[in-house]
């Protein structure tokens, strides 16, 4: 019963409720249908005989006469019953049928409510509240959502307001510190080797953390970002692979690509996402490996799949890889430079798009990952 959808409950109820009235009502009216009947045979019995002169309508000299009677009476009370349950399930089913198309009727806010909350995503929380002008029973229900859309609204503008401020206060003095950094090696080129590997070490997180805030400002204006471009992948993807070429042939892997689309979205945010993707394929790849972009598009949606030759990542943590700051193995990511927030960046731009991101299939012999970016936004 858990499993049933509130309109089949509604419409089990109803037909339960109406076989239960429909049988109350035939055992009543049949009884009280048998009792009439076999007081009027017995009134027609008497009758018959007290006015036996009336031949036209009664034979009082057949011995059979009340025999036939009782089997005529018998067989109407047969008729009767059997008639009544007939329609005891006809009106049942009649009953169910239209309660399930009224009731679907009835739901019908409730259902267009729920795919409504489908549709809710950080960047559209203004967007997502429900109309109030409904039935009563869902007034309430649609001021409480609504409330919270305006609650979760402030609080995300809070929060990306805060990373935006927080970033943009942080690059200047990180770019002084890098600055004086790089003027002290420059007029202390002779420092002996325990100096040096400590300014290596503070260049190293200074620039880690230049990288980190230059991403947490870009996901904190994403929402600004204008997303009318009129964009071919194609050489999108060409551009992408001629500027990570040094990084692809350092470690000597293959760039490949098949499949075009075009669609309306933000040219800068869909090739930072595509690069961020090929440049993880690249970097996490084994030596010598391959990296390929296929496009191709079903009804909905215009599918992207970027394929590595890397180690695969585990099943656990393919749902995490794209929360900020997560990282599968922070050493071999500290090695590569990571940050934790490339991935992070993909997934709110394919949001923000109306799509979505995730890793279709992964194994030791390599990762897909799955960009869906709709058709119609």
């Amino acid at each position: 019963m858990k499993k049933l959808s509130l309109q089949w409950r509604i419409t089990l109820m109803t037909a339960v409720l109406i076989c239960v009235t429909c049988v109350l009502m035939n055992c009543l009216i049949g009884y009280s249908g048998k009792h009439y009947m076999d007081t009027i045979g017995n009134d027609i019995s008497t009758y018959s005989d007290t006015n036996s002169d009336k031949t036209e309508s009664f034979d009082p000299s057949s011995k059979d006469l009340d025999n036939a009677l009782t089997i005529i009476v018998s067989g109407a009370q047969n008729s009767f019953s059997l008639t009544s349950w007939y329609i005891t399930a006809a009106v049942t089913l009649l009953g169910a049928a239209l309660a399930y198309f009224v009731s679907g009727h009835a739901l019908k806010p409730l259902k267009s409510f729920a795919s409504q909350i489908e549709k809710v995503q950080p960047d559209n929380l203004s967007d997502m509240k429900v109309s109030e002008d409904v039935l009563p029973e869902f007034r309430q229900f649609c001021r409480s959502f609504n409330s919270m859309i305006d609650r979760l609204d402030e609080g995300f503008k809070s929060q990306r307001q805060f990373t935006g401020n927080a970033a943009h206060e942080l690059r200047t003095p990180l770019a002084l510190l890098q600055a004086q950094m790089d003027l002290f090696s420059m007029e202390h080129p002779d420092v002996d080797d325990e100096t040096r590997n400590v300014l290596d070490l503070i260049k190293e997180q200074t620039e880690r953390m230049s990288q980190m805030t230059k991403i947490l400002l870009e996901m904190s204006e994403l929402n600004s970002v204008p997303c009318e471009d009129a964009i071919e992948l194609a050489p999108m993807v060409e551009e992408i692979f001629t500027d990570l070429a040094p990084l692809a042939e350092e470690k000597h892997i293959a760039l490949s690509s098949d499949g075009d689309a075009r669609f309306i979205g933000s040219d800068t945010l869909i090739y930072r996402m595509l690069f961020n993707l090929t440049e993880n394929a690249i970097r996490y790849n084994r030596k010598s490996g391959a990296v390929r972009i296929s496009v191709c598009e079903d009804k909905k949606y215009h599918l992207i799949r970027i394929k590595d030759h890397g180690f695969g990542i585990a099943k656990a943590d393919q749902q995490s890889i794209f929360q900020p700051f997560f990282r599968v193995d922070k050493s071999r990511s500290r090695a590569h430079g990571g940050v934790g927030l490339g991935l992070s960046l993909v997934w709110e731009i394919a949001s923000l798009h109306g799509g979505s991101v995730k890793v279709e299939e992964s194994s030791k012999e390599g990762t897909t990952i799955l960009v869906s970016l709709p058709k119609e936004r």
